[in-house]
């Protein structure tokens, strides 16, 4: 019987198919990003958080030309940038409920238009659909001395108060919100 079962696995392996290692594609050149807004502190539980893809400038101008003002972004590169808010919260004094959006922005040289989205799981703008907007916020451009080659995003704040920052060349958005 031992005989019998150890030629059953034999023949068994010589059957399985043969397993090769799969190319890995190129590495995104958008990265894949997080921002956590943990504003009671690391390790705690966040009050939200954004999924996006950074793209970066390469030399090229961005802002007004490669994403052109007066038309909807995806802020970012790829699939759409996605928020989770995990409390009732207020963004530029209007109050978002408990829930998943898409994030896209309108920017212009002087302001950006931030809108928050019920549409999920969109690639970019193309999807965007303007009925699905569950609110929009308009926020000034500061010109920063610095340039980002990348287009990046943060949160900040303590104590009831905070800020999500959105930075890309030498322009900077800040949408206060409160929790």
């Amino acid at each position: 019987m031992k005989t019998f079962n150890i030629l059953l696995v034999a023949i068994g392996l010589s059957f399985a198919p043969s397993v090769q290692a799969q190319e890995i594609r190129a590495l995104d050149e958008s990265p894949l990003d997080l921002a956590i807004f943990r504003p009671d502190g690391r390790g705690t539980t966040p009050a939200a958080r954004i999924i996006y893809s950074r793209p970066s400038k390469k030399g090229r101008a961005m802002l007004g030309e490669k994403v052109p003002y007066g038309k909807v972004w995806r802020l970012g590169a790829n699939q759409s940038t996605e928020i989770n808010v995990y409390r009732d919260m207020t963004f530029g004094g209007k109050s978002l409920k408990v829930g998943n959006y898409t994030l896209y922005a309108i920017p212009s040289a002087t302001s950006w238009t931030i809108i928050f989205n019920a549409n999920l799981f969109t690639w970019g703008a193309f999807d965007y659909d303007e009925s699905k907007n569950v609110m929009s916020v308009e926020v000034p451009v500061i010109k920063s001395k610095e340039q980002r080659e990348a287009f990046g995003m943060a949160f900040d704040g303590e104590n009831g108060k905070g800020s999500l920052l959105m930075a890309w060349e030498d322009a900077e958005v800040i949408i206060p919100l409160t929790y």
